[in-house]
């Protein structure tokens, strides 16, 4: 199909292009690294040359969450987002941007996210997981309390958020510890993320912002499989040895059906495509192709090609981000 839409679609400037290096074999390296600072004619081949309309782009990971200097993480961010609002600017109708947000800082995201969508127009805003913060080791993840006013920001803004992976911290992944190729977008990319996701809907966010709309990639990061069994032994009720339930009003079902969006980014599995559909409702699954990380020919083609109704893959591919972005026709 023509027409098609991608909103999992990175660049790097200078400062953090070699976040990425280490996520693909290193003889890729040089192949990876040109694609991330392309300046666009790369990716408008691949667009032109598999029927993609537009690119929603996002820095790499982790980019700025993993910048625990405050200041600098601000500076990061602000020089990142004016570098995508020059990318936009010279190809408007072919790009749009998500937001680099110092989340170290709430203030001081709520302050980006601001001028992002207002000055610079952009769609959204994307964070590559939790952030790190100088003077402690733990991470900080958005279900905290000081993240309350932010969120409300973002609603009132009413743009969408995507929340990207990451890897866990050194202190945080001994689980993997001897089995490096756990790390990163095999595994433990996906963990990290449904685990975040979980805490926002368990915190009770949505029910102060019952309109806020997160994203999460890679067909849901595992959680159309799973968001069943969760509520199942959750259920909303106390357990032995706990202070209570969590405190969100809904189950998890209700919560990922109402809040959240997931992409097909990097998983194009037929079967968990299907599955999702059952979970999620294909009004609530979007293309995108995860480039530089994945290849658009590739993740087109089975975009074109996968058993489904046409009406479902036009809104997959395209209607779908249309209406969450309000892109328009």
């Amino acid at each position: 199909m023509d027409g098609k839409i991608g909103l999992e679609e990175h660049f790097a400037i200078a400062d953090t292009l070699q976040d990425s290096a280490g996520f693909l074999p290193p003889e890729t390296w040089q192949e990876l690294s040109g694609r991330l600072v392309d300046p666009e004619e790369r990716r408008l081949r691949e667009m032109d040359a598999n029927g993609m309309e537009t690119m929603i782009l996002s820095l790499n990971a982790p980019a700025v969450q993993a910048i625990p200097d405050v200041a600098r993480a601000a500076d990061v961010a602000r020089r990142a987002n004016d570098d995508l609002a020059e990318k936009v600017a010279r190809r408007p109708d072919r790009f749009r941007g998500l937001a680099a947000l110092p989340l170290q800082d709430p203030d001081l995201a709520s302050a980006e996210l601001t001028r992002c969508i207002r000055e610079l127009g952009f769609v959204g805003a994307l964070a590559n997981g939790f952030s790190e913060i100088e003077g402690s080791d733990a991470p900080l993840y958005y279900d905290l309390p000081q993240y309350r006013a932010f969120w409300a920001v973002c609603a009132e803004l009413g743009v969408p958020f995507y929340l990207h992976p990451r890897n866990p911290l050194p202190q945080d992944a001994r689980i993997y510890g001897g089995h490096p190729w756990l790390m990163g977008p095999g595994w433990a990319f996906g963990q990290e993320t449904a685990v975040h996701a979980l805490r926002l809907m368990g915190s009770g966010l949505f029910d102060d912002h019952p309109d806020l709309q997160i994203i999460v990639g890679h067909m849901g990061e595992g959680l159309p499989f799973n968001i069943w069994r969760v509520d199942n032994k959750n259920a909303r009720t106390k357990k032995p040895g706990s202070s209570g339930p969590q405190p969100a009003q809904k189950s998890f079902t209700e919560y990922f059906r109402e809040n959240f969006h997931i992409t097909v980014s990097g998983n194009y599995c037929t079967e968990a495509l299907l599955c999702s559909m059952q979970v999620i409702g294909a009004d609530r699954i979007l293309f995108s192709t995860d480039w530089p990380f994945e290849n658009v020919d590739y993740s087109a083609a089975w975009m074109d090609s996968v058993d489904i109704d046409e009406a479902d893959r036009l809104k997959i591919g395209r209607t779908n981000a249309l209406r969450l972005f309000g892109l328009g026709g």
